[in-house]
């Protein structure tokens, strides 16, 4: 049997401890600041894109790799007689998943996986997949498991400020500054693929961000606790701390992993964004 090699994109926002646990190879976004381009987590992170757009008052443009960028990507890995799964950001964000297909119908021999999600939610896929690939199962089995699985993905994030997504054209410039002034923290939700928006909270940040966690992990009902993630935009560490031990008052998960948001989350939400991302109990 072939051995299965897991790569995944940038939006993944994995650690880099899990990252090298597992031997997952990320394939890096587009950033773009005016005219230069940047690879998302390689040349840009999410305190550089907080800077910029706090020196020009402007959103950094992201974009997708294209079908020669996959196929670029995977030749190597194919050349040596593997097989490929691959986790992209939900195509109802990016079209990274069309042109991973475009690229893998070409090459033959790799699975690409529309996760319907994004940031960590994408990642846990990712870190299943190495752990089947791991225990000897095919490309195919692995695809065909996350298909299902990743129904059962729960994703959601507080966001601080709605500035970013003013800016970025996703609401008024005056629900924003109404937003601001009422100290309203909206969650937003992932569904089906896209992001709709949840309770909307009021109050300071980190009693803000216990409130949503308790109630997230109330609301999703049985969930599984293999693995939870802790994915922020640079909130402080007493605010990640506090977030793990609401974690574990509200569930017994076997580990907690804490990511950094990368450029592509945090050009949309903006600093001060933390999300709980886990899978809900099969039924």
């Amino acid at each position: 049997m072939a051995k299965v090699i897991v790569t995944c994109d940038s939006t993944c926002d994995l650690d880099q401890a899990s990252v090298d646990k597992y031997h997952i190879i990320v394939c890096p976004l587009y950033v773009y600041t005016g005219q230069e381009e940047h690879r998302d987590g390689i040349d840009i992170k999410a305190p550089q894109v907080f800077e910029y757009v706090s020196r020009t008052g402007i959103l950094p443009r992201t974009a997708a790799c294209t079908s020669e960028d996959y196929t670029k990507f995977w030749q190597p890995h194919l050349d040596e007689g593997c097989e490929i799964v691959h986790i992209n950001i939900s195509a109802e964000f990016s079209s990274c998943y069309q042109n991973a297909v475009l690229a893998a119908q070409e090459l033959g021999h790799v699975y690409p996986i529309d996760s319907r999600n994004l940031s960590s939610g994408s990642g846990l896929l990712a870190l299943e997949a190495a752990e089947l690939a791991q225990a000897g199962k095919s490309a195919k089995e692995i695809f065909d498991y996350l298909e299902t699985k990743k129904l059962r993905l729960n994703v959601s994030f507080v966001i601080d400020t709605l500035e970013y997504l003013a800016k970025g054209g996703r609401c008024s410039a005056l629900v924003s500054l109404a937003s601001s002034l009422l100290k309203i923290k909206p969650c937003i939700e992932v569904i089906g693929g896209k992001m709709g928006v949840g309770k909307k909270y009021r109050g300071k940040l980190a009693a803000v961000i216990n409130q949503y966690v308790h109630e997230r992990l109330k609301a999703a009902g049985d969930v599984e606790t293999k693995r939870i993630f802790i994915t922020d935009s640079g909130v402080t560490d007493d605010i990640v701390e506090d977030v793990r031990k609401a974690i574990l008052e509200e569930a017994p998960f076997a580990e907690i992993i804490h990511s950094n948001a990368g450029c592509t989350v945090s050009s949309h939400c903006g600093p001060n964004t933390l999300g709980i991302l886990f899978f809900e109990a099969e039924k």
